[in-house]
């Protein structure tokens, strides 16, 4: 039990190499993973092709142990067996200090320190950097380390993502205080959450967390705090305000092109970067969230070379030592995959058929560069016009606008993306962009619907490619919209649409990336300002960063509607303050595409100027 600054114990699991026949005892460099999901427990990510059932952390441990690592295992604050109360996210930067500087006081620590962990334990990484703690000599964080929560991770575009409720449920359910509580357990598992989430708005009191009410309070906390206030730039919530105080060490990055963290990987990568004089190395796979031993993401399969295992490395266990052994006990790594600071997929230029698994075979290829976004990439601009068309020339005086009703009670359903923790009402990944009677928040519908055809969803589209468009980048839309409500969301979505083929007879519709923006926003994220009825303004929508190839004979799309439900809360279009219950209201929405109200998408573009080499299969020798 190591003591925290205020006299919280945090329960902490020390594994010390064996040397012959004996515990090492010696001074050795120390591998810390703090993380809220059991020290002990399976970790669901630690597993391979080969193997695809999940490691213990313990396992974990004994792995890194036997390589000559001391390896520290702890619970954060609040769960399974640390003291305290939990609340997500905001005591890790001062907790992780606290425990660096006991590692550091110990007779088996050399001094050096290096950290690792997914997602929530991606997140505890860069929480305790931004306080530049004592030892720490270098970070492996995967799939998270919030380089701005606000606007990705917890918030985005100004809406709230709900993957923060569905993971309080669970986790609420795993807790400590519902173990020792059989009533509160039982209230929690008579929970219907596929149904409150049919009944929003919730509040406190009156939610699926309302037997819970420690997890209740920080997610309607997180809910209410809707501005770019304090409460989003302290250590662990915002990194970008804590760079200059990272130490000068490397870090890995490592995420993926349908997960949640994908600007937090790239933000990170960037201004460490820029910033600092030691090794920083970025991987970017097609996977979901820390997935990155199977070949699919979603209903989309990219092929046996798009996993991490025999691909980048044997595995992630040899991923990660040889990271440790090169950056933390000095040991060389011949043919390291660090010799290339960016590693990531590129998706696309499969077959296109419907494989035994029944998925659709989208394919791609791992390519390596030097920065990113990589060398001879361009912006170029493509235009939204009022018959549908998405063209480079721009739309001409006589265009005007495009219009629909956005109807909060029948909100556009969430068909993939970069979800995660989700379950059971939304599902990460790519999918075809058709309504289901199996999806959540599908209307009740007949047959299956192309979101295409849906009243409040507007398509603007390429003609069949002539030639391959390969993008890899940040997308950025500019739109200028109008609406009859005081407040509500515009979403984009940028889709690769496949032609009629024996498989697919409709063709296939696959999400690439996507985002949000919430008007009342438009003049910066601290400060809100209401629409006037009919007011035309401009909003900017950057989705996450993709890399894809659209093939000749595909098109090109972007959907605009305002919901994408229940990856991010419904906008009342009210005016409201937000996370509070209020009245729905149906808006008349407006996209301008004209001479003088110029609707526009400029998308990142690989000219192939530069040639971004691909890699073959890995060696054992890498490790």
């Amino acid at each position: 039990m190591v003591r925290m600054r205020d006299g919280i114990m945090l329960a902490t699991d020390i594994y010390l190499p064996m040397q012959n026949g004996s515990v090492n005892v010696a001074p050795l460099p120390v591998i810390l993973e703090r993380t809220p999901y059991d020290k002990s427990g399976i970790s669901r990510s630690e597993q391979n092709v080969r193997d695809p059932h999940p490691m213990t952390r313990k396992e974990v441990a004994m792995y890194f142990a036997r390589h000559g690592y001391v390896v520290v295992m702890q619970d954060c604050r609040g769960r399974y067996k640390s003291q305290g109360t939990f609340h997500k996210y905001t005591n890790e930067a001062e907790d992780g200090f606290d425990t660096l500087s006991w590692l550091v006081a110990q007779a088996w620590c050399d001094g050096r320190i290096g950290t690792m962990g997914l997602s929530y334990g991606a997140h505890t990484q860069c929480a305790l950097a931004c306080l530049d703690p004592p030892g720490l000599a270098c970070m492996f964080i995967d799939s998270g380390g919030f380089s701005s929560a606000y606007h990705s991770g917890i918030r985005q575009g100004g809406a709230f993502e709900l993957k923060q409720a569905t993971w309080a449920y669970r986790h609420a359910l795993l807790s400590r205080e519902s173990q020792i509580d059989p009533g509160r357990l039982h209230e929690l598992q008579m929970v219907d959450i596929t149904e409150w989430f049919r009944k929003m708005p919730w509040e406190p009191g009156n939610s699926p967390l309302s037997a819970a009410p420690e997890y209740e309070s920080y997610l309607f906390e997180q809910w209410r705090e809707a501005g770019f206030s304090d409460y989003w730039q302290r250590p662990g919530l915002y990194a970008e305000g804590y760079y200059d105080q990272f130490p000068d060490i490397p870090v890995a990055v490592v995420g993926s092109w349908y997960d949640p963290y994908v600007a937090a990987c790239l933000t990170n990568f960037i201004e460490l970067r820029r910033r600092k004089e030691s090794w920083i190395q970025l991987l970017m796979g097609p996977w979901t969230h820390g997935n990155r031993s199977v070949t699919f993401a979603g209903d989309v399969d990219f092929g046996d070379e798009s996993t991490l295992d025999d691909n980048i490395s044997p595995g992630y266990l040899e991923f990660r030592l040889a990271w440790f052994d090169r950056w933390l006990s000095g040991r060389a790594v011949p043919g390291s995959s660090a010799d290339a600071p960016v590693t990531y997929f590129e998706m696309g230029g499969g077959s296109g058929r419907r494989n035994a698994a029944g998925r659709l075979e989208h394919g791609g290829r791992w390519r390596r560069t030097t920065s990113w976004p990589p060398p001879g990439v361009k912006m170029q601009t493509f235009h939204m016009h009022v018959d549908g068309g998405l063209r480079k020339e721009s739309a001409g005086e006589n265009d005007s606008f495009v219009e629909y009703e956005y109807d909060p009670q029948d909100p556009v359903p969430t068909i993939g993306g970069a979800v995660t923790s989700g379950d059971p009402v939304m599902q990460g990944g790519a999918f075809n962009q058709v309504q289901t009677t199996e999806l959540f928040a599908c209307r009740e519908i007949d047959k299956a619907q192309p979101l295409a055809e849906r009243a409040d969803v507007i398509v603007f589209q390429t003609a069949p490619l002539e030639n391959n468009l390969v993008l890899t980048g940040t997308p950025l839309a500019e739109l200028w919209v109008s609406s009859d409500r005081p407040d509500t969301d515009f979403t984009v979505k940028l889709i690769d649409v496949y032609p009629p083929s024996d498989d697919y007879p409709d063709g296939y519709a696959m999400n690439i990336t996507d985002g949000i923006f919430r008007v009342r926003y438009r003049r910066g994220w601290d400060q809100e300002l209401l629409m006037n009825a009919g007011e035309i303004c401009k909003i900017s929508i950057e989705p996450f960063a993709t890399s894809n190839v659209f093939r000749k004979g595909h098109r090109l799309r972007l959907d605009i509607s305002s919901s994408n439900y229940p990856r991010f809360d419904i906008n009342p279009n009210t005016g409201g303050p937000q996370g509070y219950a209020d009245e729905f209201q149906i808006s008349t929405n407006r996209v301008y595409c004209s001479a003088e109200y110029p609707s526009r998408i400029h998308l990142p573009i690989d000219s192939g100027e530069q040639d971004h080499p691909g890699i073959g299969k890995c060696r054992s020798a890498n490790r």
